[in-house]
C-alpha cells in the first residue's frame, strides 16, 4: 500500500520520515493549484496527508469529512476507498498529544490563538472540544491583532502561524512581556525544535513545546485511519528517532578543548556531516581567525563568527565545533540552542595551550578559562570531560541515543 503527502513546497518535510518508520510506502507529492485537481481525480494512493495551502482546497472533491475536520474547517488526511475519498483532520487529535503531553489541557483555560489560517482553525476545534474558557484569535489585520491583544489572565499560548519556521528562524510571533498567567507555550512549528518563542518561554520557567510531538501524532493518526491498526505505542518512540535524527551535536568549549578531534569523530561514529566553525571562516574569508583577530581587531572576527554560527545551525543533523568564544554572544547562543543539543568539552586547564591562540595569548588560558567557564555551562545541556578524544565522543554519542526528546 503507497501513501503520500501532498503540498506545494515540501523539501523540508519530516513527514516522509516518521511514516517510513512505521513500515509505510510514502511519497512526497508537490502540487500546483493546477494540478491539484488532476490528482483528486485520479489518485494513486490508498491514502495521502495534505498540507499547506491545499487543506481547504481538498474539501470539495471529499466524499465525506469527519466531524473533527468539520468543526476545525480543514482536511489533513484522505482515505481512499472504492474510488471515493474520506476526509479527516488528525491535526486536532497530534495538537491535542502535544498539550497533553506536557500534562495541561484547554479545559476551563484562556486561550490564545496566533494566526487565522488552516493550523488557527484546528487549535479552535480543539479548544472547542475540550472546553476552553475563552479563546482569542490574533491576526495581523483583525479585530484581535498584536497591538490590541489582551495578555492578562491568558493561560495557554498557541502559535498557529509559521512564523520562526525554518530558514526564518530568528523571528518571533509575539514577545511573551506581560503574560503573567501563562502555563503553557505551544508552537505548532517543528523546524527549528525549539523556536525563538518556545527558548523564550523556557527562559521564563514555562512549559513549552515546539510541534514535533504534534506531528508525529498526527502521522500516526493518519496511519491508524489508513491501515484500520493501532500505533499508540509507537508515538513516542517515533519523536525521540526524529528528533534524535534531525538535532545538531553542537560542541563547545576553551580554545585547544578538543572539539575539532572529538566532533570529527562523533560525525564519524553518527554518519554526520561536520563542521568546524573557525575552518568556515576561514574557507569563506580565505583567512584564518588568528590572522583577522591580529590585523582587524576581535569586534570585526566576532561579526563574521556569528555570521557562521547561525547559518551553520540552522541546519539539521549536523556535528559542528563551534569556536572558543563563540558563546560570548547572546544571539550565538539563542541560534545554536535552537536545533542544537549542546556538549561542554571541559578539558582540564593543566592540558590547554595558547599556541596560535591570540586571545588566549593576551588575557592568559587561566583567566580566559574562569571568564567563560560559567558561560559554557549555561549554553550546554551536558557537560563531558575532555581528556581522552575516543571517550569523550563515545561519551556524547551514548548521551544522545538516550536522549528522550
Amino acid at each position: 500500500m503507497k501513501y503520500a503527502l501532498i503540498g506545494k513546497k515540501l523539501g523540508h518535510s519530516y513527514s516522509a520520515a516518521i511514516h517510513n518508520a512505521l513500515n509505510a510506502s510514502y511519497d512526497l507529492v508537490e502540487l500546483t493549484e493546477e494540478e491539484l485537481p488532476l490528482f483528486l481525480a485520479n489518485p494513486s494512493y490508498e491514502g495521502f496527508n495534505v498540507t499547506v495551502p491545499y487543506k481547504k482546497s481538498v474539501i470539495p472533491y471529499l466524499h465525506e469529512i469527519s466531524p473533527i475536520a468539520t468543526l476545525a474547517g480543514s482536511v489533513n488526511t484522505i482515505k481512499v476507498k472504492d474510488g471515493l475519498l474520506y476526509g479527516y483532520n488528525t491535526d486536532v487529535s497530534g495538537m491535542e498529544y502535544m498539550i497533553a503531553r506536557c500534562g495541561l489541557t484547554l479545559k476551563n483555560k484562556v486561550v490564545m490563538i496566533l494566526g487565522s489560517g488552516g493550523t488557527s482553525g484546528t487549535a479552535c476545534a480543539l479548544a472547542q472540544k475540550q472546553g476552553a474558557k475563552k479563546v482569542y484569535v490574533v491576526s495581523r489585520t483583525g479585530e484581535v491583532n498584536y497591538t490590541n491583544c489582551p495578555r492578562k489572565g491568558v493561560q495557554i499560548l498557541i502559535n498557529a502561524t509559521p512564523v520562526g519556521m525554518y530558514p526564518n528562524v530568528d523571528e518571533s510571533p509575539i514577545e511573551l512581556t506581560g503574560f503573567e498567567s501563562l502555563e503553557g507555550v505551544f508552537d505548532c512549528v517543528y523546524n527549528p525544535r525549539k523556536t525563538r518563542l518556545i527558548l523564550a518561554a523556557e527562559n521564563l520557567g514555562i512549559v513549552a513545546s515546539s510541534g514535533l510531538p504534534m506531528l508525529v501524532a498526527q502521522a500516526v493518526k493518519a496511519e491508524e485511519i489508513w491501515r484500520e491498526e493501532n500505533f499508540d505505542d509507537k508515538v513516542e518512540e517515533l519523536i525521540s528517532a526524529i528528533a534524535r535524527d534531525k538535532v545538531n551535536v553542537v560542541l563547545e568549549g576553551m580554545p585547544s578543548s578538543g572539539k575539532t578531534t572529538v566532533g570529527k569523530l562523533v560525525a564519524d561514529i553518527l554518519g554526520r556531516e561536520f563542521y568546524d566553525v573557525d575552518e568556515e571562516i576561514k574557507r569563506e574569508t580565505g583567512r584564518t581567525p588568528s590572522d583577522i583577530i591580529n590585523k582587524d581587531g576581535e569586534a570585526v572576527f566576532r561579526d563574521i563568527e556569528s555570521t557562521v554560527v547561525r547559518r551553520l545551525v540552522k541546519e539539521s543533523g549536523k556535528v559542528i565545533a563551534l569556536g572558543g568564544g563563540s558563546v560570548i554572544r547572546e544571539e550565538n547562543v539563542l541560534a545554536f540552542r535552537q536545533n542544537g543539543v549542546v556538549f561542554y568539552l571541559n578539558r582540564p586547564l593543566s592540558l590547554l595551550t595558547a599556541e596560535d591562540r591570540p586571545i588566549s595569548q593576551k588575557e592568559g588560558i587561566k583567566a580566559l578559562y574562569e571568564k567563560r567557564r560559567s558561560l559554557y555551562e549555561n549554553a550546554a545541556d551536558f557537560t563531558v570531560e575532555s581528556i581522552n578524544a575516543t571517550s569523550s565522543a563515545e561519551n556524547i554519542v551514548a548521551i544522545l541515543n538516550g536522549l528522550k526528546f
